[in-house]
């Protein structure tokens, strides 16, 4: 009596505690996906529910078949015979029917959900996403999605055809022996019982395999991102045993779920078990007193199997939706956090339009920032740049300079202060609208794999083969890239593999000239350079004659003096050097 009274306070605790009501709110939003296939899933129900009157008809016929044969009815053997046969090719058709709409209702809701969730990876807010490791989010974009594509079937149609299964079965076996009802209803109590143990259990194994798929994902895109340094140190053997560790803990959670499930397997079978036999004694008791016939006795029997699948089935409803919605939560922690806000792009497109040709200026106005984990970068920062100058960002590494570009690019916001754009007195917030007007060339290997081209093209799908050799010459990549066999065409691999850190900088530098945005980014975008090279690539920008400003971070002073402002950042303040200090500066290096 405690134990009862132990599991119901638990899942009223559940139930107060707001998880039925979040599961609900789950789920509504996992049929936000399948509404548009609303029609295919009723016509998915309606071919289960046909299913289910074929498998009722074919078992009156199974009767008439066994009662003729036994002689207790008289009746045509061959068009019995023929009419079980048709109603058995007709069941095959049916099911494969059902199997296929099942199938491309899954597919296409996957496809929906994948895609839905991909794009709002890309548009969520950049400096909550990458709270995120890279391995959960694939997890939960590929895993979670597929989960629940496919849970979508099982739950409202899987739910009323299982209803109307037992439904019927029901009605039949009350129809013609209502004491048969009885040996059939036995496990049904045991059933919903096992349910229930199971509930907890799915749920808290369905956040564990979750989270171990998420370390797994990230386990293996890390390594495979990073083989050269495993085996420049030698690490291979390291890693290996690390997986093999991964996959051990993984094995003993499964094992662990999987001795549950077999204790409640094996006493659901013996419940089966004793279903199945007492209904073949009572069978055989009411044949041998002539209640009913052998083919209402196997019609019975067979009914009796349905009743007892149907309840299976509908017990086990309950962890389906516990799993069906974990996935979904999981889903939406990432779709409900920040979007970054796109509203101004047409203004900002057309800003650009209205002064491409004499360039755009940028302002900085007392600018502050903090991480979110509360770390203060900028305080009251301010600085400005023009068409046709070249502006230096410098400082101790970690002071901010990085930073500070992606406040421009609004990868981050700040807390206060204005970053904006003017042109002929007109200015415009930046804000993730406005990146159309910046090109940016990061620090590290930024290319894809694909072509030279099809890299270049990235930026500006129909630039032609003489716009992508120019600005090639303007960073200086054409010296190596018109000495490859297949020029242009030539295969980069993934992450700028067949090609050096310098030559994948150039080539990163070009794509990003190619899309003639007004103002350039350079973080650390030469230091792979020699000097000789990077004072011949700014050099080259410098004498564009496209009205472009161009910031640049840097941790090389060898191109201070052909900047025309240099900023220091330093303590979380910016000010600008003046030529004295730039001279030092130098001289320091």
């Amino acid at each position: 009596m405690s134990r009862i009274k132990e599991r119901w306070n638990f899942y009223i605790g559940r139930i107060k505690a707001g998880r039925l009501k979040e599961m609900k709110h789950q789920t509504a939003w996992i049929y936000q996906y399948a509404r548009t296939y609303w029609p295919m899933m009723i016509f998915y129900t309606v071919l289960g529910m046909g299913g289910t009157v074929m498998g009722i008809i074919t078992s009156f016929v199974s009767r008439d078949l066994v009662d003729i044969i036994t002689g207790y009815k008289m009746g045509e053997l061959a068009k019995t015979f023929g009419i079980m046969i048709g109603m058995a090719v007709a069941n095959i058709l049916i099911n494969q029917l059902t199997s296929y709409v099942s199938s491309q209702i899954s597919m296409r809701i996957d496809a929906e959900i994948k895609s839905d969730i991909f794009a709002k990876i890309l548009e969520t807010d950049w400096e909550s996403i990458t709270t995120y490791h890279t391995g959960d989010l694939l997890a939960r974009w590929n895993n979670d999605a597929g989960a629940v594509s496919s849970g979508v079937l099982g739950y409202i149609p899987s739910l009323i055809i299982s209803v109307f299964k037992f439904i019927s079965a029901f009605a039949v076996v009350v129809y013609n022996d209502w004491t048969f009802a009885i040996f059939a209803m036995i496990g049904i109590p045991f059933s919903l019982l096992m349910s229930k143990t199971l509930l907890t259990r799915m749920q808290e194994r369905n956040q564990k395999n979750a989270a171990m798929a998420a370390r797994v994902s990230g386990f293996n895109q890390e390594t495979f991102s990073n083989l050269q340094t495993i085996k420049s140190f030698d690490l291979v053997h390291m890693y290996v045993d690390r997986l093999k560790q991964l996959q051990q803990e993984y094995i003993e959670m499964r094992l662990e779920y999987q001795r549950i499930s077999i204790i409640t397997s094996v006493l659901m079978g013996l419940v089966g078990l004793l279903v199945t036999y007492s209904s073949y004694g009572w069978g055989i008791y009411r044949v041998w007193s002539g209640a009913i016939s052998y083919g209402t006795m196997t019609m019975f029997l067979g009914l009796s199997g349905q009743l007892t699948g149907a309840v299976n089935n509908l017990a086990s409803m309950i962890p389906s939706w516990i799993s069906l919605t974990t996935s979904a939560g999981r889903l939406m922690d990432i779709i409900e956090m920040p979007r970054e806000d796109y509203s101004h792009k047409e203004e900002a497109l057309n800003f650009l339009e209205r002064h491409r040709e004499q360039g755009i200026s940028l302002y900085v106005k007392e600018l502050e920032y903090s991480y979110h984990t509360g770390t203060r970068v900028f305080e009251n920062a301010s600085f400005e740049g023009h068409p046709h100058e070249t502006i230096a960002l410098v400082g101790p590494s970690g002071e901010g300079k990085t930073t500070m570009l992606r406040l421009l690019l609004a990868l981050l916001r700040p807390q206060s202060g204005r970053a904006y754009l003017e042109a002929d007195g007109e200015t415009i917030t930046i804000d993730a609208g406005a990146r159309s007007l910046f090109s940016y060339v990061p620090q590290g290997n930024t290319m894809f794999s694909g072509t030279i081209a099809e890299n270049m093209r990235n930026v500006k799908p129909d630039a032609t083969e003489e716009e992508i050799r120019n600005v090639l010459e303007l960073s200086c990549a054409w010296d190596f890239v018109s000495k490859l066999p297949d020029g242009i065409h030539s295969a980069i691999k993934e992450r700028g593999g067949g090609f050096s850190e310098g030559q994948a900088q150039r080539l990163s530098i070009s794509r990003a000239l190619l899309r003639r945005s007004p103002i350039l980014l350079l973080d650390e975008a030469s230091s792979a350079l020699d000097v000789a090279t990077e004072r011949r690539v700014i050099r080259n920008i410098m004498s564009d004659e496209y009205p472009r400003l161009c910031i640049v971070t840097t941790h090389r002073p060898t191109v201070l003096t052909m900047c025309d402002r240099v900023y220091e950042i330093n303590e979380r303040h910016m000010r600008v050097l003046n030529s004295e200090e730039v001279d030092q500066l130098i001289h320091d290096f």
